[in-house]
């Protein structure tokens, strides 16, 4: 059987202006307006399967819930012969090489961010993950932590920090871990505890919880970590917040996307 490929996107990527995006009330973000780098040397030299292939099973499992057994089933339903362990180690290993090349393309982080911790289960034990998103619903972080202390938000909080800058405010609830961790790096940020300002990311924490459900199990912090960071890539790609697949059709915006970071990595 002869396999389909996605139509050819312009070898290239553009060079994006500068541009304003309207927010809540009548605050303004700014998008990123470097490209995404091409890089010489390809991350898929020496693998045996073309790069179209890969990184469709990468996109399927990220964006879908789907176990490993079923993205195997269907590539073999296309003709594409190839074993779930090879499609798990393609994700854990492009997964953050597609998260890094779109970095550069990503929109700028809000200033008003909402963190919570929710729970998963990673080879039988309980893992925290800090996730934060500001008001615009875009996914600023993610950690996977085996305790839930002071830490381990400092840890979040700092990494969060390094990439986007300090928020005018943080939304939390009055966990003591995180609220010592938000006055010992960011003192000049309103630390806003109110009851229900949190749903924000209580309710996002949903949608992360739907795409585990299918797995049959986390085994690994590591490999839990690189899917949760996955799962934020596509979220964050579905709802407009990178300036990738931007001339495709809605239902197309993923696949031209991941067609776009693929010719950089």
């Amino acid at each position: 059987m002869t396999v389909r490929r996605s139509h050819p996107i312009p070898v290239g990527l553009l060079h994006w202006p500068r541009v304003a995006v309207w927010g809540e009330g009548s605050s303004m973000r700014s998008r990123r307006s470097r490209p995404v780098p091409v890089v010489p040397s390809s991350a898929f030299k020496g693998f045996r399967f073309t790069p179209e292939i890969i990184v469709l099973a990468v996109r399927w499992y990220l964006r879908y819930g789907l176990s490993y057994r079923d993205v195997e089933e269907l590539l073999g339903e296309r003709g594409i012969e190839v074993d779930h362990v090879t499609i798990y180690r393609w994700v854990q290993h492009f997964t953050p090489l597609l998260a890094a090349a779109a970095g550069p393309c990503r929109h700028t982080v809000g200033d008003r961010w909402f963190v919570d911790e929710t729970y998963v289960k990673v080879a039988g034990k309980w893992r925290y993950v800090y996730r934060a998103v500001d008001q615009y619903g875009q996914i600023i972080d993610v950690l996977v932590s085996s305790r839930r202390d002071l830490r381990a938000a400092r840890r979040f909080f700092a990494t969060a920090l390094r990439a986007h800058g300090e928020p005018v405010e943080v939304v939390t609830d009055r966990a003591p871990a995180l609220r010592a961790a938000i006055e010992g790096l960011m003192p000049a940020a309103f630390h806003n505890t109110e009851q229900y300002a949190n749903n924000r990311v209580e309710c996002d924490h949903g949608r992360l919880k739907a795409r585990l459900r299918p797995m049959r199990g986390l085994k690994r912090d590591h490999s839990a970590s690189v899917i949760m960071r996955g799962h934020a890539l596509m979220q964050n790609i579905r709802r407009g917040h990178y300036e990738l697949g931007v001339d495709a059709r809605r239902h197309r915006r993923i696949e031209h996307a991941f067609t776009e970071l693929a010719r950089t990595i």
